[in-house]
């Protein structure tokens, strides 16, 4: 039997979420005492932004792949995957690791992962591309607060 493309783009996308989340924590003692800017949002924000974003990434990558030449859906394939380790990836090394600096780095990796991500979708299906678009905002805005967090605290 074969297993549904929606199947396993959920199954990754919940993997990589799954991953961030347990990395996220906004109630510790380092993050709190963080200087932050004026503009960042309230921390219920973020589950409220990430969840549909995260619905997005999947249903993206499912008609990515549903619609793609099969070397088109291999170079997606291995787009998506590190596209996904990026996006976990960022709260390790904010939250858990307590690096900004080396977290600006790696959604600075992410950014242009999403951008080649985005343009690979869009090319095969424009409605995946579409899909990706509020993602590929997101975190851009999120890379701004990254950069102001930084900023800010210059001996984190």
């Amino acid at each position: 039997m074969t297993i549904p493309t929606w199947v396993k783009t959920t199954a990754a996308v919940v993997a990589a979420a799954g991953a961030g989340s347990l990395a996220t924590d906004p109630s510790s003692a380092w993050y709190r005492s963080l200087r932050k800017p004026s503009w960042q949002p309230p921390p219920v924000a973020f589950p409220l932004v990430w969840t549909p974003l995260y619905a997005l990434i999947a249903v993206a990558g499912t008609r990515a792949l549903n619609r793609g030449s099969e070397a088109d859906r291999a170079a997606f394939v291995r787009s998506y995957g590190v596209n996904l380790v990026l996006n976990a990836a960022w709260s390790g090394l904010f939250f858990r690791a307590e690096r900004p600096k080396v977290a600006l780095a790696g959604i600075a990796a992410l950014n242009v992962s999403n951008v080649l991500l985005w343009r690979r979708a869009a090319d095969t299906d424009r409605l995946a591309g579409a899909a990706l678009a509020p993602y590929v905002a997101w975190t851009l805005f999120a890379t701004a607060l990254n950069a102001a967090i930084v900023r800010l605290n210059p001996d984190e």
